[in-house]
């Protein structure tokens, strides 16, 4: 189902989160769909996350699609240009996916192929309007389609930035370009989450909160260092620096679950990103009370 569908229902939506591997076979990314989906409405697959060449997004959201879990499937700018761009949303629209998340997507200096060109021949406002433009039957050279798609589009936004106005800024210009809902970066202090609520919240578009459960505290600590807009507070990274290797999953989840707590009157709906560890969605989505 379209996850506009639900928002217009009044659903608190909330969606998990996986990234295909490098190689041929999905059967761990569709394991982590499978452990995930009696617990969300839909799970995303990213597209080559971090800039690193994985097993495309587009693929393993029609064998989610198959399989009755519902893909959100994310398209990024880097590596395509328009014609790429509309293709590959016209065929997801033929595999029966009716999400996406379109990204302008992590430079490639990030990642494993740094040798790569970037392509970034539309940025993700321009996505947007070209996947909206799809949607109502024409493409971005004015040309009709045989037939149209019918996705509900989605947009990300980072509560964190320190140019907080700058993202506001941003989002109006998503949404007029067709954005149905937004995803957010990571976030582990309510408070800042709150401030922005209370300038995004008037645009009237739903927001999802973005979770990323730590693993370790070289983890939050990195995050916090090399990641725009996301800080993890010190008594987090103190708790896991803390903790036993064998209760770093329990004390993890713990953390998450609280942060959803306290974020979860302010927004529409919750964005887990478990980064392989896909057994604490379940836990997370049950403890902080969101199904």
């Amino acid at each position: 189902m379209k996850l506009s569908s639900l928002f217009e229902k009044g659903t608190f939506v909330v969606t998990g989160e996986v990234g295909p591997g490098k190689g041929t076979s999905a059967e761990e990314v569709i394991h982590g769909s499978e452990i995930m989906a009696p617990h969300v409405d839909a799970v995303n697959v990213t597209d080559n996350q971090s800039a690193v060449m994985r097993l495309g997004s587009l693929a393993v959201s029609g064998l989610l699609k198959q399989k009755g879990i519902e893909p959100v499937f994310q398209l990024t700018c880097r590596d395509r240009n328009r014609i790429a761009l509309q293709s590959d949303l016209l065929s997801a629209g033929l595999l029966g996916v009716e999400n996406a998340l379109l990204l302008t997507g992590d430079h490639m200096i990030l990642g494993d192929h740094q040798q790569a060109k970037k392509v970034f021949d539309l940025d993700s406002v321009q996505l947007i309007k070209a996947a909206k433009g799809l949607n109502e039957g024409t493409d971005m050279a004015g040309h009709e389609l045989e037939a149209n798609t019918d996705l509900c589009l989605g947009a990300v936004v980072n509560p964190g930035s320190d140019e907080l106005e700058t993202q506001i800024i941003k989002m109006e210009k998503k949404i007029e370009a067709g954005a149905q809902f937004f995803q957010t970066q990571a976030v582990y202090e309510p408070d800042v989450f709150e401030g922005f609520m209370a300038k995004a919240g008037k645009l009237g578009v739903p927001i999802m909160v973005g979770i990323v459960p730590l693993k370790s505290a070289g983890m939050a600590k990195y995050m916090t260092q090399n990641v725009a807009g996301v800080r993890v507070p010190d008594d987090m990274i103190t708790r896991m620096k803390d903790t036993k290797k064998a209760d770093r999953k329990k004390v993890s989840a713990e953390i998450a679950i609280d942060l959803v707590k306290g974020m979860k009157d302010m927004c529409q709906g919750l964005h887990l990103m478990p980064l392989g560890w896909d057994d604490l969605v379940p836990e997370i989505v049950k403890g902080a009370g969101v199904r």
